[in-house]
């Protein structure tokens, strides 16, 4: 199983990101949305960058679950609340994103939304990885 990331020039140099991610050989598998839910089922982390990080580390342990590491996403979804806030945390989330899981990064995009399921929930991620 191979993924190789490309940054066509003339693109825009990417920031946390990859513009194309092709993926060969492996099992796809379908990551579900995760917020920053505990165990007990409830939003825990009353700032972006606090519900960012734990939203990122339970997709993680749902791809490690079936057997995937972060370098294995190939694409990430990204819903936020407040686009603005997002922004205005992008150093601090890409801080929490090269700790949880690397610099290897996928295909991305950010959604604004106007809410989540839970109404606390200020992120939520979804994705899509290639195991070998």
């Amino acid at each position: 199983m191979t993924l190789r990331r490309t940054n066509p020039a003339g693109l825009s140099p990417p920031t946390g990101f990859t513009h194309a991610v092709t993926a060969t050989g492996g099992r796809l598998v379908f990551l579900a949305g995760q917020t920053a839910l505990d165990a007990d089922g409830t939003v825990v982390g009353d700032g972006l960058p606090e519900q960012f990080e734990r939203a990122l580390a339970n997709l993680l342990a749902a791809l490690r679950a079936v057997g995937g590491e972060p370098r294995h996403l190939a694409r990430v979804t990204v819903y936020a609340t407040d686009v603005g806030a997002y922004r205005a945390h992008a150093r601090e989330l890409g801080v929490v994103w090269r700790r949880l899981a690397g610099r290897d990064y996928p295909a991305m995009a950010l959604v604004g939304v106007t809410r989540l399921w839970d109404e606390e929930a200020l992120v939520e991620l979804d994705g899509t990885a290639v195991l070998p």
